[in-house]
């Protein structure tokens, strides 16, 4: 017995006794059957687990031929907006483009009716200039031939007047013959029609001169501006075909709208009008419709319009740009918001309902009109049900 257990003699004495070679093999047996299970977890486990498929998401659309079908579990359902469309009264007004022009009647080229050489120019470009007024003188050797045809034209008028008198009285006494009278009158005839023609001419080349002169005066037909000018002092003028100048009134100015040829049957002549000029915005004229063409243009199969304006301030300018709205009856149409739109390729489509959740595209022709709302001018009938918000989701 050892000290301390003698100190304490009620204490009981543990004696170490090595572990039996059984209580070893539960050990390792238990530590091995461990790491299998943890082996199994990892590498067969987790795949078990990722190899389980995934529920299947409900499909937004389902395809019915031609017909696209929302199903009750789609979310397109909650995003999608369907209304009824209806015939409304619709504005008659037309927005046409336009732009300034002047009469056709009253502009100009205006020609030299003799060749020879610009001796003075009396006018520049952009010159307003009143009728009758001398634009350039021309040193014409034709016209010196010309005062010289009518002189010898007036001598022989003269000449056989003054032989038919002296016959005529010949033949009162019976001292000439019929023969010969019938000769005289015949000779101043002629005479009398050469000399008409030979002032005719010099009526038509407008010459005001003295005969024997070369220079001949050109005058503006009428009152307008020089818009052009295509010679200068010493030039030639060998065709007279070729233009010296040109000469616009603009006291009074057209404004040419052109109509498309779906609207063509709403404008008509009397028909008012309001202009608006890109150079002064916000200021309108008003006017009416003064002629409408019978024929469409061939390169725009459009129709012009066109409204008459009086332009002594000269304010109106041709070519200057503008719009015309012309005032029409009030008339039913379908109007749907833009935002039915969607352009499929080259068309403009919409979304019609056919049954509850199914749509089918359509194609329809809009009236091109600015603001929220468009008027469909064909492809839609009253009371069909049309998707006016969220299209683009189906178009997609």
């Amino acid at each position: 017995m050892t000290e301390e257990h003698a100190e304490h003699p009620d204490t009981p004495e543990i004696i170490d006794q090595p572990a039996t070679p059984r209580g070893r093999a539960f050990l390792w047996g238990g530590l091995l059957l461990g790491l299998l299970l943890v082996l199994i977890l990892y590498t067969q486990g987790f795949g078990l687990l990722a190899a389980r498929p995934a529920p299947e998401a409900p499909p937004l659309l389902e395809h019915r031929g031609e017909r696209l079908f929302v199903p009750e579990t789609s979310a397109l359902r909650s995003r999608l907006t369907v209304a009824r469309v209806e015939e409304v009264p619709v504005s008659g007004r037309l927005l046409l483009p336009a732009v300034v022009e002047s009469d056709p009647a009253r502009t100009a080229a205006v020609l030299t009716p003799l060749a020879g050489r610009v001796a003075e120019l009396r006018v520049r470009p952009g010159d307003r200039v009143s009728a009758g007024q001398v634009l350039a003188v021309i040193d014409s050797p034709d016209l010196g031939q010309a005062y010289e045809d009518d002189l010898k034209a007036e001598d022989t008028f003269n000449l056989t007047k003054k032989n038919l008198e002296r016959q005529e009285g010949q033949a009162r006494i019976g001292a000439l013959s019929e023969r010969d009278l019938d000769q005289a009158r015949s000779d101043h005839r002629q005479a009398a029609a050469e000399y008409a023609r030979t002032q005719a001419r010099l009526r038509a080349i407008g010459a005001k001169g003295e005969r024997g002169s070369r220079l001949l005066t050109l005058r503006a037909p009428f009152a307008g501006s020089i818009t052009a000018l295509n010679v200068a002092t010493g030039n030639m003028i060998n065709d007279p075909t070729q233009p010296v100048l040109t000469l616009v009134h603009v006291g009074t100015v057209w404004v040419t709208a052109l109509v498309a040829e779906k609207d063509v049957p709403r404008v008509s002549v009397g028909q008012e009008a309001q202009v608006r000029l890109d150079a002064a915005p916000g200021e309108v004229l008003k006017g009416t419709v003064m002629s409408v063409n019978d024929v469409l243009e061939p390169d725009s199969h459009r129709n012009k319009v066109r409204i008459s304006f009086p332009n002594e301030d000269f304010r109106l300018k041709p070519n200057m740009y503008a719009s015309v709205t012309l005032a029409g009856a009030a008339r039913p149409q379908i109007v749907v918001p833009t935002s039915a739109l969607l352009m499929n390729n080259d068309r403009t489509t919409v979304f019609v309902a056919t049954a509850p959740w199914t749509f089918e595209r359509r194609a329809v022709e809009p009236d091109l009109q600015e603001g929220d709302s468009v008027p469909i001018l064909a492809g839609l009938k009253p009371g069909e049900q049309v998707v006016i918000k969220g299209g683009i989701l189906l178009n997609d």
